[in-house]
C-alpha cells in the first residue's frame, strides 16, 4: 500500500485531526511520515516605505511557529513508533510547497485535512487542499 505518507500541518484544528488520522494510518500499514509545514513568503511591499517587521525576523518567527505545529507530528508518531522526519520550505503559495515536499521526499500519498487556514473560501474542501488536488499526480487522501 503505502510506505511514505507528507502529512502538511498549519496548526488549525482539522489539520491536527489528520495528523491523527496519518499516524494511525502509518502505524497500521507500516509507512513513515514527514511532516511539512510551509513558511509564507516575506510579505514585501514595494509600494510602502514602512516594513513592520525586518525579513529576517519575519523568518525567524515563521520558523519558530513552523517548529511547534511539526512537533505536534513528531510527537504523535514516536508516541506509537512510527518513523518522522519534518521540513520546511518558502512558498508563495502553501500548495507549491506540500506537492515540492511530497515530489522530493519520494512520498507516495498526501494525507491532509478537508480545510485549513484559508479553507472557508469553499464550503466542501479547503482552497490548498483543492489547489493540491488539481495540481499534483500524488495520491491524496483529504481527511474529514
Amino acid at each position: 500500500m503505502f510506505t511514505h505518507i507528507l502529512v502538511p500541518t498549519d496548526g488549525s484544528d482539522l489539520s491536527r485531526k489528520a495528523i491523527a488520522g496519518a499516524i494511525d494510518l502509518a502505524q497500521a500499514v507500516g509507512a513513515r511520515v514527514t511532516a511539512y509545514a510551509c513558511l509564507p513568503q516575506y510579505p514585501y511591499s514595494p509600494f510602502s516605505d514602512v516594513a513592520v517587521e525586518p525579513p529576517g525576523e519575519f523568518l525567524q518567527r515563521s520558523e519558530r511557529e513552523a517548529r511547534v505545529h511539526l512537533r505536534e507530528v513528531e510527537h504523535a508518531a514516536h508516541r506509537v513508533g512510527v518513523s518522522v522526519e519534518s521540513r520546511t520550505s518558502v512558498h508563495p503559495a502553501p500548495y507549491l510547497g506540500i506537492i515540492e515536499a511530497a515530489e522530493q521526499g519520494g512520498c507516495d500519498v498526501i494525507f491532509m485535512a478537508s480545510h485549513g487556514r484559508r479553507g472557508l473560501g469553499s464550503l466542501l474542501i479547503g482552497s490548498e487542499t483543492q489547489r493540491v488536488l488539481t495540481h499534483t499526480k500524488i495520491p491524496v487522501i483529504v481527511y474529514r
